[in-house]
């Protein structure tokens, strides 16, 4: 089990400029907890003129608790992200996220995720889906006050208060989109059915039920994300990147990569170099 959260900056569009604009942290739940979150995500801010941040959104479910300056403390689900996503930070303000495994929001859920991907959910408007053992929606405030490691007190209160139960697909759902992010090697859905002997149509559903998205989908966003933090680190070799990422050529990663973020590769290496 990880001993610490993980330290990439994958999906952060130009994370060096967020770095500058905000204090951005990442810690581990509690140990009970760590099957099926990957991390809390921790921001604060104090800032003179409005900030812009853009993220390309990893296959996974967040939990966002937010207070800008004097305000009431808000909390929303956000389901798997299809789009470029885009916040514009103003004045002062606190976040306390918790981002889960990709598949390891389904046991806190209890229904297929793909309900919730593409949205953002205040939990007000979920009253009428949580589960029976979250009725009404985790409660309490106080999530984006005190120090860190009473935020992540109070987040790990929240889970827990959940009641998350172990699932055997559960596990298997999130071992099989770790395998997906680490194997460079699996670009197609029916080679990586084949090799876990199962049918397509299968894995298919499995994934929407549990991670939100389908597994062609994740092949592709991990990919891109991986170009994303790539390009972010210096000169490259495009054609050998996006041969070693699966692409059918150059043009193809460069088309993907343009769609989502609204750059080409070589446009966005020179604004963050």
């Amino acid at each position: 089990m990880r001993q610490q959260p993980r330290r990439d900056s994958r999906g952060i569009l130009d994370p060096a400029r967020l770095l500058r604009q905000v204090r951005f942290r990442r810690h581990l739940p509690t140990v009970a907890l760590r099957p099926w979150v990957e991390h809390y995500w921790l921001i604060d801010w104090e800032l003179t003129e409005p900030f812009v941040q853009h993220v390309v959104p990893h296959p996974a479910v967040n939990v966002v608790f937010q207070r800008d300056g004097a305000e009431p403390e808000r909390a929303e689900v956000a389901g798997v992200g299809l789009e470029l996503f885009s916040i514009t930070l103003r004045g002062t303000g606190r976040v306390s996220g918790v981002q889960f495994r990709p598949g390891g929001f389904h046991p806190f859920w209890r229904r297929p995720v793909a309900e919730l991907t593409g949205r953002r959910w205040p939990f007000a408007d979920l009253a009428d889906r949580w589960p029976p053992a979250a009725a009404g929606g985790p409660a309490g405030s106080g999530r984006c006050t005190g120090t860190d490691a009473e935020r992540c007190r109070a987040l790990d209160d929240v889970l827990t208060g959940w009641a998350p139960e172990p699932d055997p697909v559960t596990e298997e759902m999130i071992s099989l989109v770790e395998e997906i992010r680490t194997d460079r090697s699996l670009v197609r859905v029916d080679d990586f059915a084949a090799r876990h002997d199962v049918s397509t149509r299968r894995l298919q559903r499995l994934f929407l039920d549990h991670v939100g998205v389908s597994p062609k989908w994740v092949i592709r966003r991990y990919r891109l994300q991986e170009a994303i933090e790539q390009a972010a680190g210096g000169p490259l070799d495009w054609a050998t990147l996006a041969a070693d990422l699966g692409y059918s050529d150059q043009a193809h990663l460069v088309r993907e990569f343009t769609a989502v973020t609204g750059v080409s590769p070589a446009a966005y290496a020179r604004s963050v170099s």
